[in-house]
């Protein structure tokens, strides 16, 4: 999830720089194209959601933000004597699926098209560079990378086909256990953010079989005894008919840092 809402709707005290919270966000790119995943460490701030790019010599932040800002101040209060650091790689409107692809992308190791560089290759690439830096604060001393926990919104894509939403459990689970074992923990907490729906199209679902896919997520949760569930998607507002407002984001954060916080325990 790139995340969707606007920096200019953000209170004051959340709306500068969680100092002390360095994030690496690679830079996202579709299928089949040039290798991805290039970014820079730097002290996280509003402007790491849709529209954000990267290189490795520079973030070029974006008007909008995920749930990045109010995660980190969330873990920060709960884990104040913790270092905090985040990678993030997403790109909206990608499935798990391969034939649910579409124009946005696929995050399925195995899918092919074109080049063969899909969305987990972007992801591989993005933990790697972000992995290359040992001191991301620039403070002259090594840092090292503990990995603490995944976390995953998504599932749209996978929820317009009967066929495809009934296979969500099974996509997923593969998919977190390998990125579990991208970064070398088989039980890596995993905080999963339940999909919701606006309800504004002409048949009142905008995902046809969303409640497949949400079956799905509580079904993975159950199985995994190192996983949660945000639930609190429910009751957000949308600026569009697929996107949560800007306070759907800023309370998401905070609900993904309390299941995370759980789970760390």
């Amino acid at each position: 999830m790139d995340g969707f809402g606007y920096n200019n709707q953000l209170p004051a005290e959340l709306n500068k720089a969680v100092d002390g919270v360095y994030i690496f966000h690679g830079n996202s790119t579709r299928d089949s194209f040039e290798l991805g995943g290039q970014g820079i460490w730097e002290v996280l701030k509003p402007g790491h959601g849709t529209g954000h790019s990267s290189t490795f010599k520079q973030n070029n932040l974006s008007d909008r933000f995920g749930i990045e800002i109010t995660f980190a101040l969330e873990m920060k209060k709960r884990f104040p004597n913790e270092n905090i650091a985040i990678i993030k790689y997403s790109r909206g409107g990608t499935s798990i699926h391969i034939d649910a692809a579409g124009p946005f992308g696929c995050w399925d190791p195995d899918f092919t098209t074109g080049t063969g560089v899909n969305q987990y290759d972007h992801f591989l690439a993005a933990v790697k560079n972000a992995y290359a830096i040992n001191d991301i604060d620039n403070d002259g001393e090594i840092d090292e990378l503990i990995p603490a926990g995944i976390l995953w919104m998504q599932g749209e894509s996978d929820a317009n086909s009967s066929e495809i939403a009934n296979l969500y459990l099974a996509n997923l689970k593969r998919l977190m256990d390998l990125m579990r074992a991208a970064f070398r923990v088989d039980d890596l907490p995993v905080v999963i953010g339940r999909i919701s729906d606006s309800g504004n199209d002409a048949d009142g679902k905008v995902w046809d079989f969303g409640n497949v896919v949400r079956w799905q997520q509580a079904k993975f949760v159950n199985q995994d005894r190192n996983a949660a569930l945000v639930t609190s998607t429910d009751n957000y507002g949308y600026s569009d008919k697929w996107h949560y407002d800007t306070a759907g984001y800023i309370d998401f954060g905070k609900q993904f840092a309390i299941e995370m916080q759980q789970l760390l325990k």
